[in-house]
């Protein structure tokens, strides 16, 4: 049955390149041959001979019992893959790595180093021993042991550390006692040793490579013990086979985590630039989305420690509370492509500048002119018999309707009846220039100054309020995974409004997700306590809640998540930090009430 050859420890047979199966297979061979050999016994046995009966059977049960080994081995194996794969953090997985090579070879200690991505070292990542009760690293106490470097000072590979030798050349270490171990440096074992009365004996070194075939870290087990005596033994040839296997696994899930991981930082960063620079395009909303991602989170939170009231059975999971902080920090993305003059108009007749000052030097022509024809008439023929005009009258009535215009310009009040109809009257009004009669208010500036309220034509604010379709538009066309897949619904929802007067869909309550609730909450409140506006001033604590009254009362904002914000401090907190020393002031909501100043 042999192919000839024999091992060199044992002079025993070879029958397979596996060690298992070779003893497997030996201890067939040793029964047929003490069958065979027996003191009367046949030289061949015979059908029917209870002897061969027994023999088979023995032979059967030794098979069986490799093989029922074999499957729990096996079984054991996938169920730490799988293990392996289903944990996401990082630090969990690095010790269940270590703790499931542990058990699966019974090692009293192990430990992982991982392998700098820039530097020629290996960092120690998790140190475990039972018998000292050492748990370092990953969720446990921080290491703070110096990293063991893969090059010496004069240059060359450190082949005298064995998990640095172990990283750079790919190779597997088993070790029987390190005491008597050859060709390695255990004198830091030694040490360590003598310090805490511990005795290292034997070693089993594996590297850990990723799919890619390259060495990111070791996997190091202390001192194998045997499962009945619980004596210190060496690491089986089995053990080093099934470890380097565990050891590809758990590379492969570490590179899958540090990848994900690395795709969600990168995701994060690139989401931050972008507002980032949506806040830089405006100088005048420069911090408003951090301002708005902030108080979010902080809603989301409160949300999630509710245990009593509307929210004490809502709670979002980790996976949620990214998706609600994603959405967000991208909730204005759209404004990217809104210019800039609109986004920053401070004045009903800015653009690129304000054109007040065109119409400052019309009235100066106009002024002008009015002069230059007093002046002629006083020349004529019939000036004695007319008196002449009053040029400071004149002039005055000029800059009495110039300042009427700039203010208007200004757009920080509601417009009434009788300055429409003032300014229609300016409308008409003309002045020569180049010997043509020019009016004195184009018709584009005529229509921005009858704006009623605020600064921005229905053409503009529509413009403004388009940013939210182009948000939707650009983050429904981004491939975001399946736990962010929410993101674009969640972003879209921050002005519609629970009576179904928002835009840009008209969604009505039952349609608004509460995450899109708490982003419109935090946008509003953000809005009008925000003092770098351009066209007001940040509003007093009070005002600003007393207009979230009324925003309740007529159904456009969540009443609840309103309440929760006051109730819970959100908002004395966010005053606090946020808002300027004269816009902080006592308030009160709902007969209850808080202090900004106090403790609420």
């Amino acid at each position: 049955m042999s192919d000839g050859k024999t091992t060199a420890s044992t002079g025993q047979p070879v029958y397979s390149d596996d060690p298992m199966i070779n003893g497997l297979l030996a201890g067939v061979v040793a029964r047929i041959n003490s069958f065979c050999t027996r003191p009367g016994g046949p030289d061949y046995p015979r059908a029917g001979d209870q002897g061969l009966d027994a023999l088979l059977a023995g032979v059967v049960a030794d098979i069986k019992s490799f093989t029922e080994g074999q499957v729990v081995h096996i079984h054991e194996l996938v169920k730490i893959g799988q293990a392996l794969s289903a944990e996401k953090n990082l630090d969990r997985l690095l010790e269940m790595i270590v703790s499931e090579a542990r058990r699966f070879t019974n090692a009293d200690g192990g430990t992982l180093y991982i392998k700098r991505e820039l530097e020629e070292a290996l960092d120690f990542s998790i140190v475990q021993n039972d018998s000292l009760n050492v748990r370092m690293g990953g969720t446990g106490e921080r290491i703070t042991w110096p990293s063991v470097p893969l090059v010496t000072r004069n240059g060359n590979r450190n082949e005298r550390n064995v998990s640095a030798y172990c990283a750079i050349y790919g190779k597997a270490i088993n070790i029987k006692d390190v005491y008597d171990a050859e060709g390695f440096d255990f004198q830091g074992t030694k040490d360590f040793d003598k310090t805490t009365g511990y005795r290292s004996k034997s070693m089993l070194v594996i590297p850990m490579r990723d799919h890619e075939d390259a060495v990111i870290g070791v996997l190091q087990l202390l001192n194998a013990r045997d499962r009945h005596s619980g004596q210190v033994v060496s690491f089986a040839a089995r053990d080093e086979e099934s470890i380097t296997s565990l050891a590809s696994s758990a590379a492969i899930a570490i590179t899958n985590v540090r990848l994900i991981k690395g795709l969600e930082d990168l995701l994060q960063a690139f989401v931050k630039s972008i507002a980032s620079a949506i806040d830089e395009k405006s100088p005048y909303t420069a911090g408003h989305i951090l301002r708005v991602a902030g108080l979010t989170e902080s809603i989301a939170a409160a949300i999630n420690q509710a245990d009593s009231g509307t929210y004490k059975d809502l709670s979002f999971s980790d996976d949620e509370m990214a998706e609600i902080k994603l959405a967000a920090w991208m909730h204005d993305v759209g404004k990217i492509s809104t210019p800039e003059y609109v986004v920053d108009k401070s004045a009903k007749l800015e653009t690129i500048f304000d054109r007040i000052e065109l119409i400052r030097h019309k009235f100066e022509i106009l002024e002008r002119d009015v002069e230059i024809s007093l002046l002629r008439s006083r020349l004529g023929e019939e000036a004695a018999a007319r008196p002449p005009d009053d040029l400071a009258a004149r002039t005055a009535a000029l800059a009495e309707d110039f300042r009427f215009l700039r203010t208007v310009n200004i757009g920080a009040e509601f417009l009434g009846d009788e300055s429409v109809e003032r300014l229609a009257e300016l409308g008409k009004r003309s002045y020569r220039l180049a010997g043509k009669k020019v009016p004195l208010l184009t018709g584009d500036e005529l229509e921005n100054l009858l704006v009623r309220h605020g600064t921005l034509t229905e053409k503009e604010r529509n413009i403004i309020n388009n940013h939210v379709t182009i948000t939707i538009k650009m983050l429904e066309s981004l491939p975001f995974p399946r736990k962010l897949r929410h993101v674009p619904l969640y972003a879209g929802m921050h002005h519609e409004k629970l009576d179904g007067s928002g835009y840009p869909r008209g969604l009505e309550q039952d349609d608004i997700d509460i995450r899109g609730r708490i982003i419109a909450v935090a946008d509003i409140f953000e809005a009008l306590t925000a003092a770098d506006r351009p066209y007001k001033q940040g509003k007093r604590l009070s005002e600003s809640m007393r207009i979230l009254g009324f925003m309740v009362k007529d159904k456009h904002l969540d009443e609840n998540l309103c309440d929760l914000v006051v109730e819970t401090g959100l908002i004395r907190d966010y005053a606090l930090r946020y808002l300027d020393e004269d816009q902080l002031d006592d308030f009160e909501w709902k007969g209850t009430h808080y202090s900004v100043r106090g403790n609420g």
